[in-house]
């Protein structure tokens, strides 16, 4: 592996504190069992599952300096006069338990605690002034008069410094001088790693690095021991099996093999977020996790890509690039660039080629020669220096004539251009004549005939006998079976010539000169059956790109195909559209082109995906209102939830960290027997369960290696209407419910009897009733008629005595008349005294009210006390005005009524006026109808 592993930096991931939301500086690190990273961070314990970030707080809300890891996933923390153990509650949750709390008043801790170590009998707590040891669940401390500096776990031995006498070993509680502090610098110690099977290496913050072995200790001699020592050595770990990271204050990272070679130098400059490294720890996936004065960052040093990042812009857009007699060279939109290879300390230094500026589309080894494919022509590599061979703009492509190993046909911008080799030098011969097309992708079919593709279009070309000019040439579109395709490009795939389109791969079909969909192709590379470029790789495999997605293909027996794809998801859309290149530098190494650099991707073989653990449940929560309330679960036997706790949430994570997207694949039996489609969520809602078991399944997907299923069961109790006891009281309640129907049907026949009975004596009744109805109907009628009759006739007799009144009174004024015109036997008229004794008669019969009084109690019997009516509504009305009243109400004229009352026809009509005001008529109202309606 070597250089060729290391070239490049590796994947630095950045966590910022915004991110993670806690404080900026993280202090220890420590890797769980459980596959989850915890943090000693300034706010708390801080904890990531690999989607979700954590933070719980120690008492007093204290720094934590120190945090470990035990076997069973307990945590242990530090800090201030404080250490103790976390430990996840039936939530879940972590709860906290100090055992600083143990200590007698004289031990108290009274500094910070740095460092914990776990191991399978005891727990180390240290702090400046004391190592505690816990272990049975009792403390017992250890102090000395001098200061202790950090102490260190290394092959099952703890190493502690005292600052000023040297390296002791602590064992059984009792410390044993190991080493002077003269022999390793006067410096003091902040990493021993082991380095042999009987030594170790001791880093110091300022004299560098030692060899400690048999008693005696000797510097190491190494490639960054003047960036050690100047850039403030801070801590260190073990990577990779045999190699050793040391943070600094200053400077980063930097990596070191066991020879002393330097791997890597990692800082602000190639990913890291600041230079000042607080931690260091790794994973069981090998990657470095960076605790720095300023967030957190994961190195991914055991990826097969590693990256040069050009973030100051010296290169631009890569296109293509070759390895070429000690030397990297990279051709961009900018010129030609070279760089040593293997890089000095893994880091590239590129440099242009002088006279190579613009853009190079391709280069080309052959032999003891590198042509290089440019804007401008094309040229020879010689020194470093562009020799120029020829002109004809727009060198894409370049391919060795089958059968000619003496000649080169080249794709250009206009064209097809043919090199020939002379005294064992490549020189330009022609530019072939009667094609003026671009050419991007040229494909040979035999000795004179190429398929040609550019961004106009496909093409069959047959040159001459003398491979001088085009002799034949024929453009393909979709009258020829293609589909309608923003490009149509030509490769060769295990032989045979395919044609990319953004509808698939197609196949030429010669004898019917059409095309056609290669569909056992297309149906195999799902998605990237739209590529738009392929390239050959290592191993008989081929690069597949599909508009900056990048896949790995191999072809097995059978007509297997294999798809690593998901294992390049951090380089997508990272790639310049349609220009995408991968070339393969060395058989195990290819370089992808970039658009802010490149990457370098190295073979890997083995499935280091096998060692990832299923994934986690994190916590279970009922949703049934707006608050989420926590459901025990985590270590629990049979979960037995409420019946209104039948809407949940689960919440799940793997503890797998990468760039890449993690997808989950969920489902829950005894409500589904399918499983979800696979998707990055980490939480599923469930909503209105119905009672009874379920199993809630989880698995995930990481670069296509699916991982095995974790499983959480529950059942969700029925309510208490649907309960063994309830059902009992529903069965007692139907055998009542039965029993009561029967009576009530009993009784309802019973009553149904009664009520027959009761309707026929009813039915009688009303018969009998209707007789009788009919019967006092019809005595009604008959006495109606006969009130009627009666009516009339005192209606008539009402008239008649009116009548008569009228006829007596114009008789006694016709006899008033006559006396007046009476004369003696002498012609002489009657004394005046003698006509007035006649007068006052006649006036007394006039005035009898007897008359009236008959008349009127004859005239209220016959309209129902009419005078009473009209008193008791107008009590106005005199006499003289209930008469007019009653005589207009039984219709009379004027001339009547005038002579009933003794009046003129003329006083008549005033009264009538006068009685019309008194009644209030209006007008238009008439009288007589008035009281007719009275």
């Amino acid at each position: 592996m070597g250089d060729v592993h290391f070239a490049g930096a590796p994947l630095v991931q950045n966590f910022s504190k915004t991110f993670y939301q806690a404080g900026n500086q993280n202090w220890s690190a420590s890797y769980g069992p459980d596959g989850r990273m915890y943090f000693a961070n300034s706010d708390g314990l801080l904890s990531f599952d690999g989607q979700h970030w954590d933070l719980n707080t120690m008492p007093r809300k204290i720094l934590v300096r120190g945090v470990a890891v035990g076997r069973e996933g307990e945590i242990y923390t530090g800090g201030f006069g404080q250490f103790g153990v976390w430990e996840r509650n039936a939530f879940g949750l972590l709860v906290y338990r100090s055992l600083s709390d143990q200590l007698t008043e004289a031990d108290k801790v009274n500094d910070e605690i740095w460092k914990i170590y776990v191991d399978d009998e005891q727990v180390l707590f240290q702090s400046f002034s004391a190592i505690y040891t816990y272990k049975n669940g009792k403390l017992s401390v250890l102090k000395t008069k001098d200061p202790f500096l950090f102490l260190y776990q290394v092959n099952g031995r703890y190493l502690v410094e005292i600052i000023s006498k040297g390296l002791f070993e602590f064992k059984d509680g009792k410390l044993v001088k190991l080493l002077d502090k003269q022999f390793y610098g006067n410096s003091i110690i902040l990493s021993i790693l082991p380095f042999t099977s009987n030594a170790l290496l001791i880093g110091t913050a300022k004299s560098g690095l030692f060899i400690f072995e048999n008693g005696d200790a000797r510097p190491w001699i190494n490639e960054a021991d003047v960036a050690l020592r100047q850039y403030q050595l801070n801590n260190g770990l073990k990577v990779l099996g045999n190699q050793y990271a040391f943070g600094t204050i200053l400077n980063g990272v930097y990596i070191l093999d066991q020879a002393g070679k330097l791997i890597q130098h990692i800082n602000k400059s190639n990913g890291l977020q600041n230079n000042t490294v607080l931690s260091l720890q790794s994973d069981a996936f090998q990657n470095i996790w960076v605790g720095l004065d300023n967030g957190i960052d994961r190195i991914e040093i055991n990826s097969p890509i590693y990256y040069f990042d050009d973030r100051a812009g010296i290169l631009g857009t890569v296109y293509t690039s070759k390895i070429y007699k000690g030397k990297l060279y990279i051709g961009t939109n900018q010129g030609l660039y070279y760089s040593n290879w293997p890089a000095n300390n893994n880091r590239f230094d590129f440099r242009l080629v002088e006279g190579s500026q613009g853009q190079v589309w391709e280069l080309y080894t052959l032999g003891d020669e590198l042509l290089c494919g440019h804007n401008n022509g094309t040229f020879r590599v010689e020194n470093e220096r562009p020799h120029w061979l020829s002109t004809v703009t727009g060198g894409y492509t370049l391919h060795t004539l089958q059968g000619k190993s003496d000649s080169l046909i080249q794709g250009t911008y206009t064209g097809l251009a043919l090199f020939k080799k002379s005294n064992n030098r490549w020189t330009f011969d022609r530019k072939l004549g009667n094609f003026n097309e671009p050419v991007q992708y040229l494909e040979q079919i035999s000795n004179n005939r190429f398929w040609v593709s550019g961004y106009k279009g496909l093409y069959a070309v047959q040159l001459n006998n003398e491979a001088t000019l085009v002799r034949h040439q024929k453009k393909y579109t979709e009258d020829d079976g293609l589909p309608q395709s923003p490009y149509i490009n030509v490769f060769s795939i295990a032989g045979r010539v395919v044609f990319a389109t953004d509808s698939g791969f197609y196949l030429h079909d010669e004898i019917a000169d059409h095309f056609h969909a290669y569909t056992q192709l297309n149906e195999r590379l799902g998605t990237f059956a739209n590529a738009n470029k392929v390239m050959p790789a290592a191993g008989g495999k081929y690069w597949f790109i599909r508009k900056g997605h990048l896949a790995l293909v191999g072809f097995g027996d059978s007509g297997k195909v294999h798809i690593d794809s998901t294992g390049f998801t951090v380089l997508n859309n990272r790639m310049l559209s349609f220009y995408e290149n991968v070339n393969l530098l060395t058989p195990n190494l290819s370089l992808v082109s970039l658009d802010d650099g490149f990457a370098l991707y190295r073979k890997v073989t083995g499935s280091p995906q096998q060692q990832i653990a299923p994934p986690i449940i994190q916590k279970v929560e009922d949703i049934a209102d707006s608050t989420a309330k926590p459901i025990a679960f985590y270590q629990s036997g049979e979960i037995i939830l409420e019946a209104k706790q039948n809407n949940i949430r689960i919440t799940f994570a793997l503890p797998y960290f990468s760039t890449n997207t993690i997808q989950f694949q969920y489902q829950l039996e005894g409500n589904s027997k399918n499983w979800s489609a696979w998707s990055s969520i980490t939480q599923k809602e469930f909503t209105n369960l119905s009672p009874g078991k379920y199993i809630f399944r989880v698995r995930a997907n990481v670069n296509g290696y699916v991982t095995s299923v974790s499983a959480l069961s529950f059942e969700i109790s029925a309510p208490w209407y649907r309960s063994s006891l309830a059902w009992m009281a529903y069965a007692l309640l139907f055998l009542l419910l039965l029993y009561g129907v029967r009576r009530y049907y009993l009784y309802k026949l019973k009553r149904h009897r009664e009520e027959v009975q009761q309707k026929m004596l009813h039915e009688q009744e009303e018969r009998l009733q209707k007789e009788m109805f009919e019967n006092e109907q019809r005595l009604f009628r008959m006495k109606n008629s006969q009130l009627e009759k009666e009516l009339a006739s005192k209606n008539r007799e009402l008239a008649n005595s009116a009548m008569n009144i009228v006829y007596k009174n114009e008789l006694l004024n016709n006899v008033h008349d006559e006396l007046l015109q009476l004369k003696d036997g002498d012609g002489r008229r009657l004394s005046s005294d003698q006509l007035k004794r006649i007068s006052k008669i006649i006036d007394d019969a006039r005035s009898d009210e007897r008359d009236w009084n008959l008349f009127e109690e004859s005239f209220n019997e016959a309209h129902e006390n009419f005078f009473k009516k009209l008193k008791a509504n107008y009590p106005e009305l005199v006499p003289n005005d209930l008469k007019l009243c009653a005589y207009l109400r039984m219709n009379m004229s004027s001339k009547e009524i005038a002579s009933l009352l003794n009046i003129t026809t003329r006083g008549v009509e005033i009264r009538r006026y006068r009685l019309r005001k008194k009644l209030n008529l209006g007008h238009d109202q008439n009288l007589t109808e008035f009281l007719m309606d009275v």
